[in-house]
């Protein structure tokens, strides 16, 4: 079986799988007939936004316009199916391997190098919850990055932040940080909760808020494990 013939067996089995536990298509804000549609860069014939190769002639297609759900199949939202997120990066990228357009056209192995990039992106960003977060803000009109949305402007997330801070530098045992550890971590896993349930709800300004919060927090841990380790490093 040759590169697309494996990639439409592969796309076929997904469109029926996500058919038949409700997921979203490939496309996951509208069916394949409403998707962008460009022309090949080979034949010039139609190609759906995010398709990686030509329906007609086989070629490599560039990476567009498609964004990181799109590329991996995956439903727009905070909430995901990790081990769908896995099954489908690994898959695709089998298939979009320079390795396997060794003795193709210089434009293929170039344009396999930039779906592979692209794919490498669009995971790396998709399995960490802050990152997807970050993304699927900007995707919904909210730029979360820039200069001015990164301050603790919520008095009670400010309180908090200093509070927790104020832990981390009175902390002076194992003991002290491993329960500061903890306690973190179900503050992040409760922030993540809490993230998914404002993006459900178009909530982008608390979404924003959460974002911040988080940031701190995934902070606070890292700093946490610092701590640890230079603990253990005095024994």
């Amino acid at each position: 079986m040759n590169v697309i013939s494996e990639y439409s067996a592969k796309r076929k089995v997904t469109l029926v799988q996500a058919r038949a536990d409700g997921a979203a298509r490939l496309d996951p804000n509208g069916p394949p007939e409403e998707r962008i549609v460009q022309a090949c860069w080979s034949c010039q014939g139609p190609v759906a936004a995010g398709d990686p190769f030509c329906p007609s002639c086989k070629a490599v297609q560039p990476p567009g316009q498609a964004d990181h759900f799109q590329r991996l199949g995956l439903p727009r939202g905070f909430e995901i199916d990790t081990a769908a997120l896995e099954k489908s990066y690994f898959q695709m990228q089998r298939l979009l391997h320079p390795d396997r357009f060794a003795t193709r056209t210089p434009k293929e192995k170039t344009l396999s190098q930039q779906q592979a990039t692209s794919l490498n992106d669009a995971y790396e960003t998709l399995k960490d919850p802050l990152d997807r977060a970050v993304y699927l803000a900007h995707l919904k009109g909210l730029d979360v990055l820039k200069e001015g949305c990164n301050t603790l402007s919520d008095p009670v997330i400010l309180m908090e932040a200093m509070e927790m801070r104020e832990a981390l530098d009175e902390a002076e045992t194992a003991e002290d940080l491993s329960a500061m550890t903890k306690h973190t971590q179900g503050e992040i896993a409760d922030c993540e909760s809490e993230l998914s349930g404002a993006f459900a709800a178009q909530d982008l300004d608390k979404a924003a808020a959460l974002i911040t919060r988080l940031k701190y927090l995934r902070k606070l841990a890292d700093d946490t494990r610092a701590r640890r380790a230079e603990l253990r490093g005095r024994g």
